[in-house]
């Protein structure tokens, strides 16, 4: 394990940090111009991070530790989660340790203890919410998988840094399975990240709402954290798709030329992804739930579909 890729890794860590906020900022600026309003600051979520770090925590009384210590393992599985995506390089010391099914592993992790926190209170919000989060994950998580395995066909790996790497030597085509696996993606990272239309995350219907529903009962530095995390999964969806399907701008190990423009192709990546968001968000309308599964069942076909057509076609 050499400097540079230390170095490399902290860089990650806190460059997912800071911009996985300012990317939900930059979302909510977007859609709030397309639907001519008043756009929130860029910074609004850093702000609404700090008053809620500076309140006091309520806990119910029946709480055990499990609700205590959820927003801290959720906040670390998706830290880590961003850490192990290369974003600003390949050159990653947890890229041997972990590979693309590592990563649907702690997306499932936390689902897992969300939703287990969600119910430990016993209201009937939280869990209506802990289900409905359950259902969209074992639906999800599926056609998540069969993205990933179509890009590690690809490149004979799964590893993510080997993956970026094979994909961004590639020569400029669309291939039908990437292309077929690109749509499957953002089906599934709109249904994983409560976006419309599978759930609008600025309401508070309880007839509607998914992850509100999980958060209910948290306040002060536990919502806190929880929001963060949201946040982050976001920043780590996006990169994950980044990767996956724009992987031009990612440096390679020892390259320091490419890593001094990374962040900038980072941040540009993430304010395009950010707008085809807000522009997705503002001409869908939020479908109901029961029709959720028909939609991730679409993303799975779509996903074995780019399987199937990379295996026969080989394209």
């Amino acid at each position: 394990m050499n400097l540079e890729g230390i170095l490399a890794q902290l860089t990650a860590m806190v460059v997912a940090l800071v911009l996985a906020p300012l990317l939900v900022g930059w979302v909510n600026q977007c859609r709030a111009w397309l639907q001519n309003r008043r756009a929130p600051p860029l910074t609004q979520q850093f702000r609404t991070l700090h008053k809620l770090f500076c309140k006091e925590s309520v806990v119910a009384y029946d709480a055990t530790a499990l609700f205590r210590l959820t927003p801290y393992i959720v906040f670390g599985c998706m830290l880590l989660a961003c850490m192990i995506i290369p974003t600003l390089s390949t050159n990653l010391p947890l890229a041997p340790a972990a590979d693309a099914i590592a990563l649907v592993g702690l997306f499932a992790l936390a689902r897992l203890f969300i939703s287990l926190a969600a119910m430990d209170i016993g209201t009937a919000f939280g869990t209506m919410g802990a289900r409905r989060e359950m259902l969209v994950g074992f639906l999800a998580e599926p056609a998540f998988l069969m993205v990933l395995f179509t890009a590690s066909l690809i490149s004979n790996s799964t590893s993510l840094a080997t993956i970026v790497g094979t994909l961004a030597h590639r020569e400029l085509t669309i291939l039908p399975s990437l292309a077929f696996a690109g749509v499957a993606f953002t089906m599934v990272s709109l249904a994983e990240n409560a976006r419309i239309p599978v759930d609008n995350p600025a309401t508070h219907l309880e007839l509607t709402m998914i992850h509100e529903a999980l958060v209910l009962e948290y306040s002060g530095r536990h919502l806190a954290l929880m929001e963060w995390a949201a946040s982050l999964k976001l920043f780590a969806y996006s990169c994950a798709g980044l990767a996956l399907f724009f992987p031009w701008g990612v440096a390679e190990a020892n390259d320091r030329v490419a890593l001094a423009f990374a962040l900038p192709v980072l941040v540009a990546k993430l304010a395009a992804g950010g707008f085809a968001l807000a522009l997705i968000e503002t001409i869908l309308a939020k479908m109901r739930i029961f029709r959720v599964p028909e939609f991730l069942a679409t993303a799975f076909l779509l996903g074995v579909l780019a399987l199937l057509v990379h295996l026969l076609l080989g394209a």
